[in-house]
């Protein structure tokens, strides 16, 4: 059973009497995997979608659930975790608007999913899914692109956790927010950071309190200053750079 609510025409159908496909208004198509499709081509991916709204303590799906769907994220911000053998939870990253999730290469999914806001995403079939690929070259380069990047960025991690400070750690965590929403086309100061202390301790192999005390320090320094609704500015952003080592 889904563990999210279909929303009934959150995504409404190609209008069949020559209306344009409702993708071409997503505010986040160009950013996203679909993207990569012209406006007269919209009308086969419409066709196969449902909008699907995720409360926040949801999850979108389990790690080992069937891999029957793939997503894309259109408003809030998820969560992407591993239990480990000892039960500990690692976080592996974070989604927000525009970025792609799902794509498995058994039949299971290797992570779990879940919001930590309120978020909507754009859901497909997997095999109706990979049929469009198929007929859709540019959207499959697109894709491998959006693979390449998580690679990338899955290497970053391993180095983010083996070789740095705690303070680095976390001045590279908010440079690396305040990019990823520039290139959203969102404000990149102040930067949005709707995680909890312990889903950041969990992402950068930190322990809470330590999260905690670098805050603090941070802010101390007059590096950043904490903001209401989840929001950091970072008043010296050139020094959060050295700090970083970005």
């Amino acid at each position: 059973m889904p563990r999210y609510n279909i929303v009934p025409n959150a995504v409404p159908r190609v209008d069949r009497e020559g209306g344009v496909s409702p993708c071409a208004a997503c505010p986040i198509r160009e950013i996203a995997v679909c993207g990569a499709l012209q406006s007269d081509e919209l009308g086969a991916l419409a066709e196969i979608l449902d909008g699907i709204a995720v409360e926040a303590g949801s999850a979108i799906f389990y790690e080992g659930d069937p891999a029957r769907h793939v997503f894309n994220v259109t408003t809030g911000a998820v969560r992407l975790s591993r239990l480990l053998p000892d039960g500990r939870r690692q976080i592996t990253g974070f989604l927000f608007p525009g970025d792609f999730l799902g794509l498995a290469y058994d039949e299971t999914y290797t992570y779990t999913a879940e919001p930590i806001e309120r978020s909507a995403l754009c859901r497909f079939p997997r095999a109706s899914f990979e049929t469009l690929l198929d007929g859709h070259p540019r959207m499959e380069r697109r894709l491998l692109g959006l693979a390449s990047n998580e690679l990338a960025t899955a290497q970053d991690q391993m180095v983010l956790l083996g070789r740095k400070t705690a303070r680095e750690k976390l001045a590279s965590f908010l440079i690396t927010l305040s990019r990823r929403a520039e290139r959203r086309g969102q404000g990149a100061n102040p930067v949005h950071v709707p995680m909890t202390r312990t889903d950041i301790a969990d992402y950068l192999g930190l322990t809470i309190e330590t999260v905690s005390r670098t805050f603090t320090a941070l802010r101390k320094a007059g590096l950043i200053e904490q903001l209401p609704d989840h929001a950091v500015r970072l008043t010296d952003s050139e020094d959060l750079l050295a700090i970083a080592g970005d």
